[in-house]
This record gives structure tokens, sequence and C-alpha cells, in this order.
């Protein structure tokens, strides 16, 4: 893992206790892997490839095939996140979540499929076993040539292979390698939050494929930084999407997932996004408590913990603060990439000097 520099690496300071690694893997028992897809034009086969796959496994790749209660929300919908109807109905997936771009999610869903299908050969064979991938997408068309679709089913194993504990790389890596965010260089950013509860400990993470709002909107730290670094502009209006993907080791049902995954839309918003019309802003939480066994197996009574709803206050919280960090995170890890469309435009990251600059001195007045 290449390590890129962090939001508080630079000085900036959010709300709450993160974990650790101030990541997603902060929650024990999650792994995650990236591929990275990056090519120079090749003539009569693409213009230039910037892409890629990110896949976050809730248990790891180890032992049975085990459901994770879920919930989502759809605080505007012009993206995907396939399997969301079956969350939606029944509260739980099953396997890896996956991120890439909106022209690569058939690829990756057959991918993924061909993947489960291999890591649990047995249970696939003898019962009528079925698999519905969770992949989301965010649209690269800007600095990727998407129609190419250089995302291959190899690239989207690779991602799963991959996948790991410890710190997770960001910026311009996975799914989030073409993104842009705020009319800056955008990507995969993550954060962490540590709560009491109850007498007890649980950690939160945020993953997010980074993708959406105009300079005009952008915020940092409650300072309009947007209006105040004028310096390439890409964009008039919002055409981009983002993906939350918030984990938790807390003791939830999903109706109490759902209400979590809702706390991704006032994460985003504290980054001052409006979400626009062709803005894709789509959010899943997860628990990795209460295991299950797979639900062809699963007894006849399943015993749950859950924690009571008014205890639920320190989650949100952590939920909206984390999503915060992981957006900033995307854009202080990201680097500069040049368009394919329109040809040779250069998407800037955010310069960190001039940031902190720009804070300091608006803080002065």
């Amino acid at each position: 893992m290449t390590k890129s520099p962090r939001a508080r690496d630079i000085g900036l300071q959010f709300d709450g206790t993160p974990g650790p690694l101030n990541a997603i893997t902060d929650v024990a028992g999650i792994t995650v892997g990236f591929s990275t897809v990056i090519e120079d034009p090749i003539a009569g086969v693409h213009n230039g490839l910037c892409t890629g796959v990110t896949a976050i496994i809730p248990r790891g790749a180890s032992g049975d095939i085990e459901p994770v209660w879920a919930g989502i929300h759809s605080f505007n919908g012009n993206g995907e996140l396939t399997g969301s109807h079956h969350i939606k109905d029944l509260g739980w997936f099953m396997g890896p979540v996956m991120l890439t771009n909106s022209h690569s999610v058939g690829i990756v869903s057959h991918a993924t499929v061909g993947w489960m299908i291999a890591r649990y050969p047995e249970v696939f064979a003898k019962d009528h076993m079925w698999c519905l991938p969770v992949v989301g997408e965010t649209y690269d068309g800007a600095l990727n040539d998407i129609n190419a679709r250089g995302v291959t089913e190899a690239h989207a194993l690779q991602s799963l292979n991959t996948a790991a504990t410890g710190p997770v790389s960001e910026g311009n890596v996975g799914g989030g390698t073409g993104m842009i965010t705020y009319e800056f260089k955008g990507g995969t950013g993550t954060a962490s939050r540590r709560v009491e509860i109850a007498g007890k400990s649980y950690d939160l993470g945020v993953l997010v494929q980074a993708n959406h709002g105009t300079r005009d909107w952008l915020e940092i730290s409650g300072v309009p930084v947007g209006r105040l670094m004028r310096d390439d502009l890409v964009a008039p209006s919002d055409l981009g999407s983002i993906i939350v993907v918030i984990a938790t080791d807390a003791p939830l049902l999903p109706h109490q997932l759902d209400r979590l995954a809702r706390r991704g839309g006032l994460g985003i918003g504290r980054n001052g996004t409006k979400g626009g019309h062709s803005s894709g802003d789509i959010f899943l939480a997860f628990s990795t408590a209460n295991p299950q066994k797979n639900p062809w197996y699963a007894p006849d009574i399943m015993l749950l913990e859950a924690l009571k709803d008014t205890h639920l206050d320190p989650l949100f919280a952590a939920a909206v603060q984390a999503t915060e960090e992981a957006v900033v995170n995307a854009m202080i890890a990201a680097t500069d990439r040049i368009a394919v469309k329109p040809k040779g435009k250069v998407v800037r990251a955010i310069d960190h000097q001039r940031l902190m600059e720009v804070i300091r001195a608006y803080r002065r007045t």
C-alpha cells in the first residue's frame, strides 16, 4: 500500500474520536482490496483508461457464507447499487460490496458471482444457491474512456483476492481512480469513529467513492473554500455521484441500519453538496454483529441482540463525522489526472498548502 497524505496530516480537524487506523478496517474482520487500471491511449482500442474496482468484504474471505444485516438509503437515485431490492426487503446481504464505474457494473457483478462459486463450491454445487452481488458505481467518463469498458473480470477478481485488513489506500485507487469531487480530483476515502454505548465500545467505519459536487458548494471544516479557491474549474454542474458504505460492529437490526444509512446524507452535506440532479447519492450500512448461518441452513428461530433505539445517537453522529472526513481524505490523497473528455484538460488535486492558507485566513476574519 502506498502511503498518501490524509486530512489530519495537513492540519485539518474533525469532530469525534477515530479508531486506530481511522479507516473502515477498524471494524474487526473487514478487508478491503483494490484493482487500479491506468493505461495510456491505444489507437483503435481506447482513449486512455483511468478506472478500477474496490472490494469490501464484511467478514473477510475465510469461513462459511454468512449474511450481514444491512440497510440502504437512496438520497438521490441517479445511480446504481445492485442487490438493493433484496436488502430493502430482507435486511441482509451475503458476500462482498464492490465499487466501480458506471459501465462496469455488469462485468464486476459477473466476476463476483464466479468468485463466490469458486470460494464456496460445495454450497453452490449441492443446493439451489444463488448470489446477488452488491455493486455500486459512480461515473468516471471525464478521466476514463468509460465507453471502452476497460475493467475486466480479472480486475474485479484482483480486488477481491488482494483484500486485506490494515490501512486502506485512498485517492486515485480502485473504483475511485477516475473520480472528481467538487471539481478537484476525488476518489476513494475512508475514516472511522469509536463510540461508547451502554458501557461497551463499538467501531464504525466509512468508505466513500466520491465523485460529486460543484466548486461553489465546497466547504471544509466549515469554511467555504470552494468560493475562495477558483483555479482550474472543471464543470458547471454536478455530473457525478457518491457511494457511502458505513460499517459497524454494533449490534443493529435492519430498520436501525436503514436509519444509520440515512446519516450518510448529513455527512456529505457537511462538505456542501446539495445533491445535484445528476448525482447518484446512495448509502449502504451494515453490521458485522450477530453472525448467522447461511440462510439455507439457518435455524427456524433466530436469536439476535440489538441496541435499543434510544442508544443510536452516538452511532448517528459517528456516521456523519466519518463520512465528512472520508470525503476530504479522498480529495487530500488524490493526485492530478488529465481528462479524456474534454481531451487534455487537467483535473487538479486540491493544493494542500493553499487550502490551509485559505482556511486560516478565513478564520482570522
